[in-house]
């Protein structure tokens, strides 16, 4: 398999996984809407985890490229994590526009920041990475 498809999978669950909260959350369905984010929030850091704990490494290791895309891609990481606390205490505080306002700064971020990953770091991993070697130890963190 892939690198690009394996990931590219991940990215298309956790935007399903989102709009399940954000129904939910437009809804004012409360305990709904928490545990859909609860799964989001889950597997968008897992995946995060198998990209910087695999993949990162491993395409840094065997290309040298260290301040390239894979530090571009730890920062927005970073700043999502931030997001995510925010749509978090929304959460807590049933405050839907915050919810919602932080969850579009969210996903407008999020889909940029996939977009990089599908058009240019996943195809140079590809390339450069032995795949399926990859995926397995992507795999043995979890199912996203």
């Amino acid at each position: 398999m892939f690198i690009t498809q394996y990931l590219a999978e991940e990215h298309r669950r956790c935007d399903r996984f989102y709009a399940d909260a954000e129904k939910a959350v437009s809804e004012g369905k409360w305990e709904e809407a928490e545990k859909a984010f609860g799964l989001f929030k889950e597997k968008t850091l897992l995946h995060f985890r198998k990209e910087e704990e695999v993949l990162f490494p491993e395409f840094e290791s065997r290309t040298g490229i260290t301040m390239g895309p894979t530090q571009v891609m730890r920062f927005e990481h970073q700043q999502m994590r931030e997001l995510l606390g925010k749509l978090e205490e929304a959460l807590k505080s049933r405050n839907r526009e915050e919810f919602l306002s932080a969850g579009e700064s969210l996903m407008v971020l999020l889909q940029q920041h996939n977009m990089k990953e599908e058009q240019i770091l996943y195809p140079m991993a590809d390339q450069h990475l032995e795949r399926e070697e990859v995926v397995e130890k992507m795999e043995s963190l979890g199912e996203v």
